[in-house]
């Protein structure tokens, strides 16, 4: 098995570009807009999962992108993760799906709910689907009552790589990182799956005693009398993989913020109470709280839900908003409850960018507003322009690498058809002639890029796409 950290791919094909640049972007040899691309996607007979209603929103889609480029990586990427990643089965009499997040194989709570999350709305149309992402909820409720603190899971108990981690690994993990967003995402996963399917089976005896255990991690690692039972230690030569002070982190002091030992990047925090992941976390209350009071009848719950999200929202807007010295009133990346805070963003989502596209803030809301100015900004230190490419990175993949995600997520988050259509050109120029989307690509050349497998990337530029197609800004992605 490779970790994300350790699996670089350098890219070997040919960049593609149209015969005449667009303003702004480098001309890229071997691209002819009259090419017949031809699909990436696996043969019918050996894809790990086909859909219908998946199947015939790539046909609808391509039909309205002139952009015979364009067309060809949504058809290769909106998809992916059904061709390559999905394992269902049933198990228990229940539907359970093991997702890989791609060349590493194993399951990401992250990633396994952002990974099937744009295809929720094609469930009504596809009882197979539904059935799919009801697996997904199944094996993530497995996976929190195994261990809520770790970050991957295997798919049994085969080992890891990182066994020799000093932390309480168990055979059947993957990895042990902590990380609020982790959890959050098995939340918003059910949540949303519920709202949009009707279906409450999901919500087990099981699901209830993991939505328990969710909120008693969130309450340890508020650390109001100590630091709680988690603490993580790595022999490596790479700062960012392994925790200070015998694994507990750097001194946070207890201010109603949960404390994440890492990023959604899988990078230790510097100031343990992650700004992003705690918004997200408020987010995640309130929907348990909702799942609460309207499906299991716990009200009693809810209401202990509904009480944490506003205390944890309250310390955020007296520690993690601040002055800053050009852009106003921002949102911090970290902060430590004594007054320190870390201004930066990174490309992993939760992300500040990112927070609109969560339900965590209004995406018209001043301090996000004055955030997002500051994200994408030579201010962010984690921001990267070269000559091919502009965007966000971290720590994870360097200096210099831009992570696609963050193109998608300032789409995504955006007001403006003249930003958009700079992320999606973007987006098209430096994928390396692949078709498929990266973990990140050097800001002065797209051919040098780690990960050619990320299905998360692959489906969340999908979902930008079918997203701008459903809005009606069809015309957009055909000026390019």
């Amino acid at each position: 098995m490779l970790s994300r950290r350790n699996f670089i791919k350098k890219g070997g094909m040919a960049l593609a570009a149209l015969t005449v640049p667009m303003p702004g972007f480098p001309k890229i040899s071997g691209e002819n807009q009259g090419e017949d691309y031809k699909s990436l996607r696996p043969e019918i007979g050996q894809r790990n999962f086909v859909s219908k209603a998946v199947d015939e929103t790539i046909v609808k889609v391509k039909k309205q992108l002139k952009d015979k480029k364009l067309a060809w990586m949504f058809e290769n990427c909106f998809p992916n993760t059904l061709d390559t990643t999905v394992h269902y089965r049933i198990l228990d009499g229940r539907p359970d799906t093991f997702v890989y997040t791609g060349d590493i194989h194993a399951m990401w709570l992250r990633d396994s709910a952002a990974q099937v999350w744009p295809y929720l709305n094609l469930m009504k149309n596809d009882e197979p689907l539904r059935l799919l992402i009801a697996g997904v909820v199944n094996r993530q409720t497995r996976c929190v009552l195994l261990d809520p603190y770790a970050n991957a899971f295997n798919d049994g108990p085969t080992g890891s790589e990182w066994a020799s981690d000093r932390t309480a690994m168990k055979p059947e993990l993957h990895e042990r990182k902590w990380e609020i967003d982790s959890l959050c995402y098995t939340v918003r996963l059910a949540y949303h799956y519920w709202k949009i399917s009707g279906d409450t089976s999901v919500f087990s005896d099981d699901w209830k005693k993991a939505a328990a255990l969710i909120v008693k991690t969130f309450r340890e690692q508020q650390r109001k009398e100590n630091s709680g039972p988690y603490r993580f230690q790595r022999r490596t030569e790479t700062q960012t993989d392994t925790m200070s002070n015998g694994g507990y982190g750097n001194p946070a002091k207890p201010v109603g913020m949960i404390f994440s030992a890492f990023r959604p990047s899988d990078d230790a925090t510097i100031y343990g109470y992650l700004i992003p992941s705690n918004l997200f976390a408020v987010v995640s209350l309130k929907q348990l709280a909702e799942i609460s009071e309207k499906v299991t009848g716990d009200t009693a719950f809810a209401r202990t839900c509904s009480d944490f999200a506003d205390e944890v929202r309250q310390a955020i807007e007296k520690y993690a908003v601040a002055e800053h010295l050009d852009y106003g009133k921002i949102y911090a990346f970290e902060a430590d409850g004594y007054g320190n805070r870390l201004f930066m963003d990174d490309s992993n989502v939760p992300s500040l960018l990112s927070l609109p596209y969560l339900g965590c803030v209004d995406k018209n809301e001043p301090v996000y507003l004055n955030t997002r100015r500051f994200v994408w900004s030579d201010d962010n230190p984690y921001f990267f322009k070269g000559t091919a490419a502009e965007g966000i990175g971290g720590p994870h993949a360097g200096i210099g690498m831009i992570w696609p995600m963050s193109l998608i997520m300032r789409a995504m988050t955006s007001n403006s058809d003249e930003e958009i259509k700079y992320c999606i050109r973007t987006l098209r120029y430096t994928d390396a002639g692949t078709g498929f989307m990266h973990e990140s690509f050097f800001r002065n050349n797209p051919e040098r890029f780690t990960r050619s497998w990320f299905a998360w990337a692959n489906t969340l530029f999908g979902e930008l796409v079918l997203k701008l197609v459903d809005e009606g800004k069809v015309g957009l992605l055909n000026e390019l």
